[in-house]
């Protein structure tokens, strides 16, 4: 099949699928909420979109390959133990028909963090909880039951991951293995959540500032094209300030992408230190984040997770923040989506297919049609510092 990233309506909320050309599935965040289970309610009912994407093993259980949970805010977990799996495999049951989770991507930092100035909701506890679970049966047997497996996105404080590096992943390194397959169909670089050692205050590190960040190259069938998809949940503007002076150099393709899921719902603190309600249209956008987030391959497009973007509304998603993502992608508006903007126009989701041509659209109506190819991640870029005037591929 051909590789894709799906972006589900879900407001305020992330729950983004991505299918690999070997069939396996990504599955980043949730946002199941009760309005999204009644049948009675007109909001979309994200859960059957998705299990309509998903594959069912031998036995007929809907299962994703990898589930990734950037933070454990209530938009990116809400639904976990309504329609998911928890526990051993040999438990579930046909009668509440919930999705198998085989590979669980978490960091333990989140929660650590989480537990000092915030709390978590119940799926959140209950994902900590699935964790450590699988976390103790690795460490009792060092391999893991079909199904059970989990990987770690970072190392947990004061040297409490130091005995399991085999599922660890540092920052920096990359992802090629989802669900112990690794055919060459993906690479994930890890690129936070960031520690205190990496110069940012320990307030700074909050449960949105502990967000995962991903950066995927995803392959086409051919081999011929690779997309590019930068994922950071809510990370703020200090964290992308921070990789910016860390990668901005060196290592700036770290942060190149075809596709960009704007942090945070598209909200104005992951862009700037200073408040908009004080300052309005005075307010400046922090040079570095902004530079860490305009790294734009040719035809790339950013995705606003989120409720319809409006002047005036509250924050997220924000208008000025919208206007700082379309300036990175050439004021052109149709490389800027919003998934609920579009599910109001157009009742479908936003999805996109890598083929041999390129990145494609792809519309409700047929699978296959396509509006126009984008520019897909090559060896040349126009990836930009900020204010800089894109520039075309060599």
């Amino acid at each position: 099949m051909a590789a894709q990233i799906s972006f589900f309506p879900v407001g305020n909320g992330d729950m983004t699928l991505i299918r690999l050309r070997n069939d396996q599935s990504i599955l980043i965040d949730i946002n199941v909420t009760t309005a999204a289970d009644d049948a009675s309610d007109d909001r979309p009912d994200v859960i059957s979109q998705l299990r309509e994407r998903l594959e069912k093993d031998e036995n007929g259980r809907s299962f994703v390959d990898v589930f990734v949970l950037s933070h454990p805010d209530q938009d990116h977990i809400s639904g976990l133990e309504k329609h998911f799996h928890l526990g051993p495999e040999n438990d579930w049951k046909k009668e509440d028909d919930k999705i198998l989770i085989k590979e669980m991507w978490s960091s333990p930092i989140i929660f650590r963090r989480a537990s000092k100035n915030h709390k978590i909701c119940e799926d959140a506890k209950a994902w900590a909880k699935e964790a450590r679970r699988r976390v103790a049966q690795y460490r009792e047997t060092s391999s893991f039951p079909d199904g059970e497996r989990i990987q770690i996105m970072g190392e947990d404080a004061d040297g409490k991951t130091d005995d399991i590096n085999e599922i660890v992943v540092s920052v920096g390194d990359c992802i090629e293995t989802a669900n112990s397959i690794r055919d060459g169909a993906f690479s994930a670089r890890l690129l936070a959540p960031l520690s205190p050692d990496d110069q940012i205050d320990e307030e700074e590190l909050s449960k949105n500032n502990s967000s995962v960040i991903l950066r995927f190259a995803l392959q086409n069938k051919e081999n011929t094209e690779t997309c590019h998809f930068l994922t950071g949940g809510d990370a703020g503007v200090a964290i992308w300030e921070r990789l910016w002076e860390l990668h901005g150099e060196t290592k700036s393709e770290w942060l190149e992408y075809d596709i960009l899921q704007a942090p945070h719902h598209c909200s104005w603190r992951s862009l700037s230190y200073q408040s908009w309600s004080d300052l309005g249209e005075k307010a400046q956008v922090n040079d570095n984040a902004v530079s860490a987030l305009s790294q734009v391959l040719e035809g790339g497009i950013i995705i606003s997770s989120s409720k319809t973007i409006k002047k005036d509304d509250a924050n997220p998603p924000h208008e000025r923040a919208k206007r700082e993502y379309l300036s990175m992608v050439g004021g052109d508006a149709d490389r800027f989506f919003c998934t609920m903007e579009h599910w109001d126009e157009k009742s479908d989701l936003i999805e996109f297919e890598l083929v041999g041509s390129g990145i494609v659209k792809k519309t409700a109506k047929t699978a296959r049609a396509a509006a126009t190819a984008i520019g897909v991640g090559g060896t040349a870029t126009h990836a930009r510092a900020h204010g800089d005037v894109a520039r075309s591929r060599s």
